[in-house]
């Protein structure tokens, strides 16, 4: 697996599963909603814990800024 999310791509992600985590604690979200947005959530912070979308490399998307100077 090579890499393939950038700094701000990362923080996107987990931003947006705090923010799941937080309407869910809240009470905001439930039944279908809170389970897809649930998925969706964990699925983002796993990816940004690893630094790699597989749909990315599916469609040929890196954020990772490169090395070349």
């Amino acid at each position: 697996m090579k890499k393939n999310m950038g700094s701000i791509d990362k923080a996107i992600r987990i931003l947006f599963a705090v923010v799941v985590l937080i309407l869910l604690l809240a009470g905001q979200i439930s039944g279908t909603a809170a389970i897809i947005l649930g998925i969706f959530a964990v699925i983002f912070v796993l990816t940004s814990l690893v630094s790699f979308c597989p749909l990315y490399t599916i469609f040929k998307i890196s954020t990772l800024k490169s090395d070349k100077k």
